[in-house]
């Protein structure tokens, strides 16, 4: 019992000191990036196109170009990956195929983001022919959450009691019914904060967008999935790659405005997972 409390205090210790250290190192980054960023911070770099000149430069292109391959990914992923969920769950059998579809759901969970980069430059972009557009770089960033939206809707449709289920059986509904009408509503928000968090995490990725071939520079704005497109991480990191400070001041500024959009998704999630356990007390 002694080695057992020593061995907990231990472990109770390294917990604490990892999580400070993470915080320290967190905060230092932001206070850093904040002190670079913010003086650059203001309504024409906000509106205004790249330039080879620094202080000209701005992220609308890059904005925009994101705003595009958030809505994309939302469209190919949601229905994908909760349609997955939804068959895994609720329909198929417990045995052999199941489990080892869910244990290569799992794994693909941890491939590499830039191993899906490869499989949507020579799928999307080439085999298919739609080149280096942005639904090439929506499809390419839900193939990478899409593990993650399937688990996360799995575990939200599993929280649901089977007592629902029954009930809506007894009362003569099919399979499907209960399904749609009864366990889905409930598990909503789980998924709607799987999914947000999923997509909180295509925001920030670089390298598959940038295998894929999404350009560092343009000075037009994206009007459809067929245009060529950047983004916030790869016009960030065209910024930081040049030599002169003017870009690493413009780079930390938009670095902010990444931040803050995958913060806000963060907040929605957990707004999200509030309510739904309000709902749950009542």
């Amino acid at each position: 019992m002694k080695k057992a409390r020593i061995i907990d205090r231990l472990f109770g210790m390294m917990g604490w000191t990892v999580t400070v250290v993470s915080l320290f190192i967190l905060a230092l980054f932001i206070g850093v990036t904040l002190k670079l960023g913010l003086e650059r911070l203001n309504l024409d770099f906000l509106l205004g196109y790249p330039s080879r000149f620094p202080e000209k430069a701005g992220i609308l292109p890059a904005l925009l170009g994101t705003f595009w391959l958030f809505v994309l990914t939302l469209i190919i992923t949601v229905p994908i990956g909760v349609s997955a969920a939804i068959f895994l769950e609720e329909f198929m059998k417990p045995g052999k195929w199941a489990t080892i579809i869910e244990f290569t759901i799992y794994n693909l969970s941890g491939v590499p983001s830039v191993i899906y980069g490869l499989l949507g430059l020579q799928f999307f972009v080439r085999w298919f022919g739609w080149g280096p557009t942005l639904i090439s770089g929506a499809a390419t960033l839900a193939l990478l959450i899409l593990p993650v939206v399937i688990v996360a809707a799995r575990e939200a449709l599993r929280a649901v009691p089977n007592t629902i289920r029954e009930a809506a059986l007894a009362l003569g509904a099919t399979r499907w019914q209960t399904v749609w009408h009864q366990v889905l509503p409930a598990a909503g928000p789980g998924i709607a904060t799987g999914v947000i968090l999923a997509l909180s995490r295509a925001v920030g990725e670089t390298a598959p967008i940038l295998v894929i071939g999404a350009a560092g520079f343009i000075a037009f704005l994206p009007k459809g999935p067929f245009d060529d497109f950047t983004a916030l991480p790869v016009q960030i990191f065209n910024w930081v790659s040049r030599p002169q400070h003017g870009f690493i001041v413009t780079a930390a500024a938009a670095i902010i405005v990444l931040l803050g959009l995958v913060f806000l998704l963060n907040g929605v999630a957990i707004f999200l997972r509030w309510k739904w356990q309000q709902r749950q007390k009542w």
